[in-house]
């Protein structure tokens, strides 16, 4: 989410992300209330969405790394369609790291027992997910100067979506890492 709030920055300004800035942190906290009402008992119960949630966040991250390399090295082009308040919204609840998180505050803060203290910990999460993803976009915006010329916009935003298409391939290959990890530790004796 950093790597894309920043490029946004980066590509068309601080203020033209914050629809994008919004959008993924409301996304967070519905996704946080969610959770925290009960929806983590039935990714439990059900394993197979964890794993449609792994392969369509790995892709949806891998597609938006593909955009942001073939876009225009152009800040603040024409023809590009930057990321708007629904991406954002749809990219957290697609983020496995996302859920993760989620799955954690609610677990380590035992919230599923107390709303109201559940709703602190989401007025806590909401507050620190703006300022946070707030803070990438402007500092993409500040950095917008650096890359004035052409080749340094399209290395950045290679660099950049070249980032995420490796989360999304780490996300993606996660559980063969881990087993190959285990077979390693058994074969040493």
């Amino acid at each position: 989410m950093n790597i894309t709030t920043l490029s946004a920055g980066v590509n068309y300004g601080f203020r033209s992300s914050f629809p994008f800035v919004s959008g993924a942190t409301i996304g967070f906290i519905v996704l946080l209330i969610t959770i925290g009402l009960g929806i983590s008992n039935l990714v439990d119960q059900f394993n197979v969405l964890y794993e449609i949630l792994r392969y369509a966040g790995a892709g949806f991250i891998g597609y938006t790394g593909y955009k942001i390399i073939i876009s225009t090295p152009e800040i603040k082009s024409e023809d590009t369609k930057l990321p708007g308040f629904y991406h954002g919204f749809l990219m957290q609840w697609l983020n496995p790291k996302a859920w993760i998180a989620c799955l954690s505050g609610v677990s380590a803060f035992n919230l599923r027992d107390s709303y109201y203290m559940l709703f602190i910990f989401v007025g806590i999460y909401f507050v620190i997910c703006y300022f946070s993803l707030a803070a990438w976009a402007l500092l993409g915006s500040k950095v917008q100067f650096f890359l004035k010329v052409r080749e340094r916009i399209k290395l950045f935003n290679l660099s950049m979506g070249g980032s995420l298409i490796i989360v999304a391939l780490y996300l993606l290959l996660a559980e063969h890492r881990s087993s190959l990890l285990s077979l390693s530790v058994e074969l040493i004796p």
